[in-house]
């Protein structure tokens, strides 16, 4: 008689053993060895990585066995504030559904096999709303051929939509139904099959950047031009049957294009954009509305401008020589968002003016950016940057960086070094977490290639999340300064982080000029500069008004072609309600 089958052994989990023990909030499980594990887990995550209920982040990634979430992860995870499942092979559905995840922001289902997202097996439930705090939502590169009809419902509160490479052809109706989304301000639906736009996108009153790209689209509709905040559009790849907005479409001329059909161009609809209707009026009322309020307020501020910061955006048509970021396509599966900006005329030299803006930005990587999750600042001294930028990914065998206070070293080896003094550091403080860059390795964890920014010589400025170049450190002597923010997530992440960088720029110069703090340049930063300190005329100046001054200039993202992805500030941009600052466009 054959001897008795052996009980198969439960594969091990030392990262989840590790998470556990160190009650840690972040985990990324990734690589060739979970493969082999989920596979023997019958295609889910292990029900313990259910029993971690302090997480907040949680990636999978890149694993081909993964068919499914598996039961237990809303039950078990109710902190969970960022889900990352992308490139695996998750579909047709999602059984059971991932909701109700109360404190989920950010949810990335890309490049997995997705091809429906019925009831009971989709994103959670639509009443009470399954994902009520869900800011961005990523389903790009599955088989999706219909968008739940009740999305809107389980996410009320969505701001980034991704929907790049499916196979819709159609928006469900609910999607633009009036103030079912009030707060989307990107959807991205490019490389699809959609054979129309209804006119009710009008609706979208949030609506900054739309995306369709590469799809059948035959027609505008006019009642596009009625979206109050629409910046930025791309049809490109679509066959428009009107020409004359086919060329326009084809150079990115978004002004245009929305002008075009204001003005009554066939672009489709209803009558090509003439007056029809109660719904056209109430817009164009609430337009002029709005117009006179911003009047108004505009009044207001005349009168009480004394003592303001001013923010004066220089656009890149009046910079004698803009800065400009080309963005490599390597980087879309990696770190594919990015918005850059300059300041000049910060006064760093006074006080503890430079302290405070590095506290700062560590306070905006924790809150705002979720510990760097959601997205990574970088700030640089602007003369030791060289343009053109080339945001670009590397190999971590082949990325080269001279870190903030180390030598040039290798990604690989930086990566290397810095776990490895993360293990000592919690040794000898004999603490559960870990602190300073150490917390963000596991962000690159199985990554193949890692993110970087190029300056014209060749020099990797930037490499996020981890760190900066000693190259482009800002010292007490800078003035100017170009700024970055980088996102797996979403543009508009990147965006609002920036908006927030800014205004802290802002209130510690207005500061530093109306305490006048004593502070000296050390020996050391005067010798970089071999003992030429900036002229007067480059700190943060003061209006006859008495008001301070910031100057923020426009930086343009172009793609390989050199088309425009994104160029900060938009006037869109710079829109905080802060009784301190006035931006003068």
């Amino acid at each position: 008689m054959a001897a008795a089958a052996a009980a198969p052994v439960p594969e091990a989990w030392p990262e989840l053993e590790l998470a556990e023990r160190e009650r840690r909030r972040e985990l990324l499980l990734t690589g060739p060895g979970l493969e082999q594990r989920v596979r023997a887990a019958g295609g889910r995550l292990p029900p313990r990585l259910f029993t971690l209920p302090l997480l907040h982040y949680l990636e999978v990634s890149g694993c081909g066995s993964l068919r499914e979430p598996g039961p237990g992860l809303a039950q078990g995870l109710p902190q969970l504030h960022s889900l990352v499942l992308r490139r695996n092979a998750l579909g047709p559905g999602l059984s059971p559904e991932l909701g109700p995840l109360p404190a989920l922001r950010v949810l990335d289902l890309s490049g997995n096999a997705l091809e429906a997202l019925p009831p009971g097996q989709g994103l959670g439930p639509a009443e009470p709303p399954g994902l009520p705090q869900l800011q961005s939502l990523n389903l790009s590169g599955n088989r999706l051929r219909e968008l739940p009809a009740d999305l809107a419902r389980c996410a009320p509160r969505l701001q980034t939509l991704n929907l790049t490479g499916n196979r819709l052809d159609s928006f469900p109706a609910a999607l633009f139904r009036p103030g079912a989304l009030p707060l989307l301000s990107e959807l991205a639906a490019a490389d699809n099959c959609l054979r129309e736009l209804s006119p009710d996108i009008a609706h979208l009153a949030s609506l900054k950047t739309l995306d369709l790209s590469n799809n059948q689209l035959s027609e505008v509709p006019a009642e596009l031009a009625d979206c109050p905040k629409l910046k930025e559009v791309n049809f490109r790849g679509n066959k428009l049957t009107d020409r004359r907005l086919e060329k326009m479409v084809r150079g990115c001329q978004t002004r245009s294009i929305l002008e075009y059909l204001r003005a009554g161009g066939r672009g489709g609809g209803r009558g090509g954009g003439k007056a029809h209707g109660p719904e056209k009026e109430e817009a164009r009322r609430r337009r002029r509305e709005r117009r006179r309020r911003e009047s108004g307020e505009a009044e207001d501020e005349e009168v009480g401008d004394a003592g303001r910061m001013l923010l004066r955006v220089l656009h890149v048509s009046e910079s004698p020589a803009p800065l400009t970021v080309r963005v490599s396509p390597t980087v879309r599966d990696v770190r594919p968002f990015i918005v850059g900006a300059i300041v000049r005329g910060l006064d760093l030299q006074t006080g503890n003016a430079l302290r405070r803006l590095l506290t700062s930005q560590t306070k905006l990587h924790e809150e705002l950016c979720e510990k760097r999750t959601a997205a990574t600042i970088a700030t640089h001294d602007l003369r030791a940057v060289r343009g053109p930028l080339l945001y670009d990914t590397r190999p971590p065998q082949d990325l080269k960086i001279v870190p903030l206070g180390r030598r040039e070293v290798k990604a690989k080896d930086l990566v290397r070094q810095l776990q490895l003094e993360a293990e000592e550091h919690r040794k000898q403080k004999k603490r559960q977490n870990v602190s300073g860059l150490h917390r963000y390795l596991h962000l690159l964890d199985g990554k193949e290639s890692y993110p970087c920014l190029v300056d014209a010589d060749g020099d990797v400025i930037s490499f996020p999340p981890i760190t900066n170049s000693e190259k482009t450190k800002i010292k007490k002597t800078t003035s100017d300064l170009f700024l970055e923010v980088t996102s797996a997530t979403s543009l508009q992440i990147c965006k609002e982080i920036m908006d927030a960088l800014v205004l802290k720029m802002a209130e510690i110069s207005k500061y530093t000029l109306e305490n006048k703090e004593d502070g000296s340049v050390s020996d050391t930063e005067a010798d970089a500069l071999s003992g030429q300190l900036p002229e007067p005329s480059a700190n943060a100046s003061a209006d006859k008004a008495g008001n301070a001054s910031l100057v923020v200039e426009q930086v343009r993202v172009v793609d390989e072609e050199g088309h425009l992805r994104v160029v900060y500030p938009s006037k869109t941009d710079l829109g905080f309600a802060a009784p301190h600052v006035t931006v003068i466009r």
